[in-house]
């Protein structure tokens, strides 16, 4: 287990690297205050997918224009970290839907699972049911999903288990907020040391949302 904590710590740091250069690579030399814009403004990720939800139907990044995006990539099979880092994010999700209703109705939370073969629309539905009753779990081909995770930045790959079906994915770790325009704007915070998703995590979430929300 300690292997594949390790690993999935790799893989979050590798993905860091490719936003922090997707960013540099589009900065704005002319100055200006850093406050103004949001830390992912103008980062290479994102874009078009045509995927599928818990109940089985098409959904594509236009179903969200004009809406944010809350975008996490997991599984519904990881024993430990996907749930935690899930609570957290949909925990702070419902602190800023309960201090701002109408703000927190902009955002819509996505769930991409990087484990297609297993994850299909029938186990994704309970499954996400249990965070947030907005949740989407959206899965698809495995064509489908290594391209979303591309344009994500996201990095992932299969870790053999005790047998087929009990493999493990180790997978980046990070969550997007995305604007209404499909854009990144930033990257929510999961690196509370507690592991108890009640303790200083789900706050931070909302007090990101609240700050780039409009």
């Amino acid at each position: 287990m300690m292997n594949i904590d390790i690993m999935g710590q790799k893989l979050a740091r590798s993905s860091l690297l490719l936003i922090l250069g997707a960013m540099l690579a589009g900065c704005n030399p002319s100055g200006g205050a850093s406050t103004a814009e949001p830390p992912l403004a103008d980062a290479r990720i994102g874009g078009p997918f045509t995927l599928t939800d818990q109940d089985g139907r098409t959904v594509r990044d236009t179903d969200f224009a004009g809406k944010y995006r809350l975008v996490y990539f997991g599984y519904s099979f990881c024993p430990d970290i996907c749930p935690v880092d899930l609570q957290k994010l949909m925990r702070g999700l419902s602190r800023f839907e309960k201090e701002d209703p109408a703000r927190g109705a902009k955002v819509v939370p996505m769930f991409i699972t990087v484990d297609p073969e297993r994850d299909t629309p029938a186990a994704l539905k309970p499954f996400v049911n249990r965070y947030h009753p907005r949740l989407l779990g959206l899965t698809g081909t495995p064509e489908q999903i290594a391209a979303v995770a591309k344009a994500y930045a996201v990095i992932y790959n299969k870790v053999p288990g005790s047998a087929p079906d009990r493999y493990l994915m180790a997978h980046s770790q990070l969550a997007f907020l995305m604007d209404p325009q499909g854009k990144p704007v930033a990257l929510l915070p999961l690196d509370n040391p507690s592991t108890d998703p009640d303790e200083g995590a789900p706050d931070k979430v909302a007090a990101e949302l609240a700050k780039w929300v409009r």
